[in-house]
């Protein structure tokens, strides 16, 4: 580990020789390339101390701390594993691209991203490759980065589908709709409003779709845009929130116009945040997962790779998590499909 920090020291130009003294060398076993895409960093020998860090899109946001809930567990479970956890305060990608500079500073061992702009981080985490560190993504992908492994919360198709298909359910498969969606550059955000308008287009040419509009990681912004959105288009009645600061802003619209039954929203909001609305109506249904567990997948991806263990195409990973599946021809690592939260179930998550 000292040759490794010190290689990351070198890179950043950053941290003192001194500081690293202390660290206990590794081992000698390179990670496999199903697991880590051939990287050269070597693998810690039983025992051993290491640190998974992860950055998530924007810090103190109930879907990121919940992750970082499940990070913590497997903290607790997983031995030698120290999970670090920081992130932005806004989902500003120059702000998280100064904390990645930080943990390669650091010298983790494993760096975990949810990108707010996969390609300006990307030679960002290849500055961390370089400095010896295993890179991977969660929740959000940098398809284009050096990241040896992308921690997937569902498919892509899986949860557009079923955010389409909830939404044209409510509005009875016909009316007008827009997405209000966060940062404009946000990988998952705009895959899934890719499959989306596909399904509303192949499925329900009853709908029509207004153009996308974009609120950032704010609630309040996303609330103004969806009452400006119902007072310019006076037939509109279906809203989708594409994040989960969004989800609940599109609700908050519709309950404060007193317009609950005649528009109709859904998106994917976390489940104490969207109770409120789904019990009153203003919410049809919140698409999500566990995100506890993808918190906990997040942190056991990262300690595999530092392990320099190769995942199985079906993994046992513990913390209840069942259906993950790891695809090596995309390197990514799957936690499993959707779960459309509603009034009955959503009370059955603390988060």
């Amino acid at each position: 580990m000292v040759m490794k920090r010190l290689l990351a020291s070198m890179a950043v130009g950053a941290l003192a020789v001194a500081g690293l003294a202390g660290c206990t060398e590794r081992g000698t076993e390179t990670t496999g390339d199903a697991a880590a895409g051939g990287t050269d960093a070597t693998a810690p020998a039983g025992g051993e101390e290491f640190t998974v860090a992860f950055v998530p899109k924007i810090q103190g946001i109930p879907y990121f701390e919940a992750m970082n809930t499940g990070g913590q567990a497997a903290e607790e479970e997983i031995e030698g594993l120290t999970w670090q956890y920081q992130g932005p305060t806004t989902a500003d990608p120059a702000a998280q691209s100064d904390i990645v500079r930080s943990m390669t500073q650091q010298g983790v061992d494993a760096l975990i991203v949810a990108p707010n702009d996969p390609d300006s981080l990307a030679p960002i985490m290849q500055e961390a490759q370089d400095a010896g560190i295993n890179v991977a993504t969660s929740d959000t992908d940098a398809p284009n980065s050096v990241r040896e492994v992308f921690v997937e919360q569902a498919s892509a198709e899986a949860i557009g589908q079923t955010t389409a298909d909830t939404l044209a359910e409510a509005m009875g498969e016909q009316g007008t709709a827009v997405i209000v969606s966060c940062g404009e550059t946000a990988e998952n955000l705009n895959s899934w409003i890719e499959v989306e308008m596909a399904r509303f287009a192949d499925e329900y040419p009853d709908i029509t779709l207004l153009p996308t509009v974009y609120a950032g990681e704010d609630q309040a912004q996303a609330t103004q845009m969806a009452a400006d959105l119902m007072n310019a288009n006076p037939d509109l009645t279906g809203i989708i929130g594409q994040c989960t600061t969004s989800a609940p802003g599109v609700a908050q619209a519709v309950r404060d116009a007193g317009r609950i039954g005649e528009v109709f929203t859904v998106g994917v909001g976390t489940p104490q945040a969207m109770l409120p609305y789904l019990e009153d109506g203003s919410s049809s249904g919140s698409i999500l997962w566990d995100v506890e567990k993808l918190g906990y997948l997040t942190a056991w991806a990262g300690a595999q790779l530092v392990q320099g263990n190769e995942f199985e195409a079906e993994p046992e990973v513990g913390f209840g998590i069942e259906e993950a599946t790891y695809d090596a021809e995309t390197k990514t690592l799957l936690l499993g499909p959707p779960l459309v939260l509603t009034e009955e179930n959503a009370g059955d998550f603390d988060y």
